[in-house]
């Protein structure tokens, strides 16, 4: 599956950006999907993931209650809404996909987006 990020941008702290994920190639509706990113300097990390069919979810501790993950499947379409940006959001953003049970790590997905950049202002 290939996968295209996209939605990212410069915001003012508080704001929102929603970003999206557009999946082609294999069977979208199969794959568990995730969102990571990786600010400069330092690790990629775990942000989101949602489950096939929208059954289950789970967030960072940094962005819960903040960000919420979502699908479309006919639109084979993942997205990632986030409120609240903090400065410490500033990161590349990059959606992932499983067909493995869905988790934090990033060993546990196989196709990968090219990731799109968001940058909060303080």
């Amino acid at each position: 599956v290939q996968l295209q990020a996209s939605g990212g941008g410069l915001v003012q702290a508080g704001g929102s950006l929603r970003l999206s994920c557009a999946a082609s190639g294999r069977t979208f509706s199969t794959f568990n999907m995730g969102w990571f990113r990786q600010a400069a300097g330092k690790a990629r990390e775990f942000v989101a993931a949602i489950s096939w069919g929208s059954v289950g979810s789970y967030y960072a501790g940094s962005v819960k209650g903040r960000f919420t993950i979502s699908r479309d499947n006919a639109k084979n379409t993942v997205y990632l809404q986030m409120n609240s940006l903090k400065s410490e959001d500033t990161a590349v953003y990059y959606c992932a996909a499983t067909s493995k049970s869905y988790g934090s790590t990033q060993p546990e997905y196989d196709y990968w987006g090219q990731g799109t950049e968001v940058t909060v202002s303080s």
